[in-house]
């Protein structure tokens, strides 16, 4: 198996165990800037004992190392939970509101509960010390953990999804804007599973012509 060049490390993670804070939440979500289906947030509290795990950021796996790691994940982990927006509630608070509402949701879940977090770049409200960096499910065990679960248990959904909603190539493009989904929605229409404020949708759903091409958006 080729792991990648870049790897995560325990840095995020020190800052807090330094200041007594030991149950350190690793935060990440999967599905913010596809067209259909939920955004998954995952919440991972993993043994702080600064041990190295293969776990990487999910963008940078294969599919069979994805489902492998998150395997891991869930065997190794002190706690976890993972959470979904769907659709509307995603429109009601937009992506950020329901992101960080699923993410509260998943947080509330961990038994024991954290003493502080790290997130990828989600600036949480939380009452708990929190580093929210850039890109810290490539840097950070525990960002990178939870990067596992969401996109695993998410790109799972879609495939459930896809066989209740056949046409849309859900299993491929995992409700992304992919040439597939586009041409599925000029001759399919607009499911219950769309993010209906999202500009391409509301665009399709304002304009009633067959001739619709989603590309002019």
């Amino acid at each position: 198996m080729t792991i990648p060049q870049v790897t995560p490390d325990w840095a995020y993670e020190r800052e807090h165990w330094r200041r007594g804070y030991f149950r350190v939440a690793g935060v990440d979500e999967a599905g913010r800037g596809a067209w259909a289906g939920p955004v998954t947030v995952a919440a991972v509290i993993l043994p702080g004992t600064a041990q190295d795990y293969p776990f990487r950021d999910s963008k940078q796996l294969t599919a069979a190392q994805r489902e492998e790691f998150a395997a891991e994940v869930r065997r190794v982990a002190v706690t976890y939970a993972i959470e979904h927006a769907w659709p509307a509630e995603i429109d009601e608070k937009n992506i950020l509101g329901a992101t960080h509402a699923a993410a509260l949701r998943a947080l509330a879940r961990l038994e024991p509960p954290p003493q502080a977090l790290v997130t990828d770049y989600l600036k949480l409200r939380v009452d708990i010390p929190i580093s929210a960096p850039p890109r810290a499910d490539a840097l950070s065990y525990s960002v990178a953990a939870a990067s596992l679960l969401a996109k695993t248990e998410r790109d799972r959904l879609m495939l459930q999804l896809d066989a209740q909603h056949p046409g849309y190539g859900f299993a491929g493009h995992k409700g992304y804007g992919a040439p597939a989904h586009r041409a599925a929605l000029r001759d399919l229409g607009v499911t219950d599973l769309h993010r209906r404020s999202y500009a391409p949708i509301r665009a399709l759903l304002d304009t009633p012509s067959p001739l619709f091409d989603l590309e002019t958006t």
